[in-house]
């Protein structure tokens, strides 16, 4: 569910289709929470506005004027070709009879009302989409936070991919949470609101069953790509010998565990269109940075010291790949 569906409800702007498909998803006793949470800051924000929506009752002969001066700056641009009719005075008002003209002269106001209140409300909307959209990354990042953290507790490391072999795809944290039971494989945890899985709609986690069913099928290709979602997962390490560490938790405050997944480049992620990005380190915390701000002093966060996408070189080369990368 949009954050602009959910403005357009608290709006009365959908219709009863689009309104019953919002009210069921707000029922949902799982994915209904945050969705009523972003529902309640809308009301908040949009709360000044009530004291607005009440009719008023124009003037007494507001429409007759409004039309006289219409034609009196007419008469001046075209006096050839315009009538002129009598300015209004305090004696005598002009009457106009044109139930037509006046019923387009109430369009035209109602017209010039609307648009000035979409001028005004724009702004405050699109602000609200923006936070409701960042609160939903940061609340989808400590979901992941709390499901890695129990399967670290559950089995002494986070999910590791094997060492070699074609399941040695940094996304295949996601199926193993699934699997584990600790991620639910259809509510979004691993999409970004801005990007073109969102988009597409209808992604799901496959489980760790369904993406070893798929090695070695024209699925396989597909399903390696977007087993992860839009979220990049550490590629480990290897140590002097050359062989892949399992994932474990030191807590550090500064070593990525999972962010936006990098774009082709390899330099920064195409997540969110105001290039912001939002990385979860291994102590559980979040932080969102400007593209500028994720590469760290020598640390990169999509390469290791090599320049490569692929496992750091020691323990404290952290390296963030896409789904489909190997270590």
């Amino acid at each position: 569910m949009s954050e602009e569906e959910l403005v357009g409800y608290c709006l009365g702007a959908l219709d009863e289709g689009e309104a019953k498909r919002v009210e069921d998803s707000l029922a949902d006793p799982v994915a209904g929470s945050g969705m009523r949470q972003d529902l309640e800051v809308i009301r908040r924000a949009i709360r000044p506005l009530e004291a607005d929506r009440g009719p008023y009752a124009p003037p007494a002969g507001l429409a007759d004027r409004t039309i006289a001066f219409v034609y009196a700056q007419a008469s001046e641009a075209a006096p050839a070709t315009v009538l002129i009719r009598p300015a209004p005075s305090a004696e005598h008002e002009p009457s106009w009879n044109g139930s037509s003209s006046r019923r387009m002269l109430d369009r035209v106001i109602m017209a010039a009302s609307a648009l000035a209140a979409a001028i005004l409300l724009m702004p405050l909307l699109l602000d609200l989409v923006a936070d409701a959209r960042d609160r939903r990354v940061q609340r989808n990042l400590q979901t992941l936070a709390d499901a890695l953290h129990g399967y670290g507790e559950a089995h002494g490391t986070y999910p590791s991919p094997p060492g070699k072999g074609e399941l040695s795809r940094a996304g295949l944290y996601a199926p193993t949470l699934v699997s584990d039971h600790r991620l639910v494989a259809d509510d979004g945890t691993v999409i970004s609101p801005d990007s073109a899985l969102a988009r597409r709609g209808n992604y799901r986690v496959p489980t760790l069953e369904e993406v070893e069913a798929t090695v070695n099928t024209p699925r396989w290709a597909e399903m390696m790509k977007s087993m992860g979602g839009d979220y990049g997962y550490t590629l480990g390490y290897r140590d002097a010998a050359g062989i892949l560490q399992p994932i474990g938790n030191g807590r550090r405050q500064h070593h990525p565990l999972l962010a936006d997944a990098p774009d082709e480049s390899g330099e920064r992620s195409d997540n969110h269109p105001d290039g912001r990005h939002y990385v979860l380190f291994e102590d559980g915390h979040v932080e969102r940075l400007p593209a500028e701000g994720i590469h760290r002093d020598d640390d990169h966060l999509y390469r290791n010291h090599d320049g490569e996408i692929r496992a750091g070189k020691d323990i404290e080369d952290a390296v963030i790949g896409d789904s489909h990368h190997k270590p």
